[in-house]
């Protein structure tokens, strides 16, 4: 049997859902799986990558962060004859692609719809695309959604609840396990913030990830400690001068090796997200396997708040409020017996719920319901 899965892009670009895609593909088992995806210039490549096969379609231009291309329609034309896919698995919110699929998918192929989010900025754009999401989605044999905050509040999957299934995303453990001489780095990093408790935050620096809410957030946090600011984006400028504070560092781009040092050495992760845009948290999921517990707003429909769950393995605040999370930030760093408590949930939730491991078992469930 083989799965073509249908992604924006592919490893070696780094994207939340990108790494699902490869961690679903690598780990297969059972079924050989090819990728077909936009490349990251404008030149179209049929190659292998770690022995996976990758059609990538040149990307002529973007609009509203969608990759065009005519050249996609021969691209997928060539992928569906070569690799002769049994099931495809398409990555949505991929609207250009997904109308490319339903003008030739073959009708003995089935369909799993990898719903990661709903096209929420885009909404203008979105009154021509509905009617040909609305097509894939009766289409799809099965759907797949990331947690149940997102089916429960999602419009587009509303009628179609009866083919969906929770599929959580994962991450790769093996990332975030401790090796000798990591904790000489732990400790080495703390001594670099003179062992203050460390507040930390990793993302891309955009509007929906609310870091000027931290921002602002610290200067009303009572307690000694630092705020160590990975990422960077279009916002990172804005966001520097608009902090003046000697306890805030914007450390920039990490490597994996240095994100788990990070991620070990923190007190407290910073999850300012602030709209649905925000639909899982796969930055919440690595902190909490760490067992760092972390400080979040209530985001409506968002997964977030089903991954780390308030007061078990996290502090959930109101939205948007800076005041309350600063409040949040002092409540952990001065109570140890909830930041144990918080930090054995975590680990525990992440182990049982959000690793790669049994990932085969589980997409093999699912696909032979098809």
């Amino acid at each position: 049997m083989k799965v073509l899965h249908i992604s924006k892009y592919y490893y070696p670009y780094i994207g939340g859902v990108e790494n699902v895609c490869k961690l679903l593909v690598e780990n297969s088992e059972k079924y050989e799986c090819a990728v077909l995806c936009f490349n990251s210039s404008n030149k179209g490549v049929v190659e292998k990558v770690n022995n996976i096969l990758v059609y990538r379609v040149g990307a002529k231009i973007t609009i509203s962060k969608q990759a065009l291309s005519l050249s996609y329609f021969p691209m997928m034309k060539k992928a569906l004859n070569e690799f002769k896919p049994d099931i495809i698995h398409l990555h949505c919110a991929n609207p250009y692609p997904a109308i490319v699929l339903l003008t030739m998918i073959p009708k003995d192929v089935k369909l799993v719809v990898h719903w990661h989010m709903d096209i929420i900025k885009q909404k203008y754009l979105y009154y021509l695309i509905q009617p040909f999401e609305r097509a894939l989605l009766k289409r799809a044999n099965m759907i797949l959604v990331t947690s149940p905050n997102y089916l429960n509040e999602s419009k587009p999957l509303h009628d179609f609840k009866n083919k969906t299934y929770v599929f959580p995303n994962v991450i790769n453990e093996s990332l975030l396990q401790l090796t000798d001489g990591d904790q000489k780095k732990i400790q080495e990093l703390k001594n670099k913030y003179k062992n203050k408790k460390i507040i930390f935050f990793i993302g891309r620096h955009i509007q929906y990830k609310g870091l000027g809410y931290l921002i602002e957030a610290e200067k009303h946090v009572k307690s000694d400690c630092v705020f160590v600011i990975g990422g960077t984006g279009p916002l990172t400028n804005d966001l520097k001068s608009s902090c003046h504070s000697k306890r805030v560092y914007f450390v920039g781009r990490l490597t994996n090796e240095e994100l788990k040092i990070y991620h070990y050495a923190a007190y407290i992760f910073a999850f300012p997200s602030i709209t649905k845009n925000e639909a899982f948290g796969l930055a919440l999921v690595e902190a909490m396997y760490c067992g760092t517990p972390a400080i979040t707003f209530t985001i409506p429909g968002s997964g977030v708040n089903w991954v780390g769950l308030n007061n078990e393995t996290c502090l959930e605040v109101k939205n948007r409020d800076s005041i309350a999370y600063a409040d949040a930030i002092d409540k952990l760093i001065n109570d140890e017996i909830l930041w144990k408590k918080l930090s054995i949930n975590s680990i525990k939730r992440t182990k049982e719920n959000f690793i790669s491991k049994g990932l085969p078992e589980k997409i093999n469930k699912l696909y032979e319901k098809l």
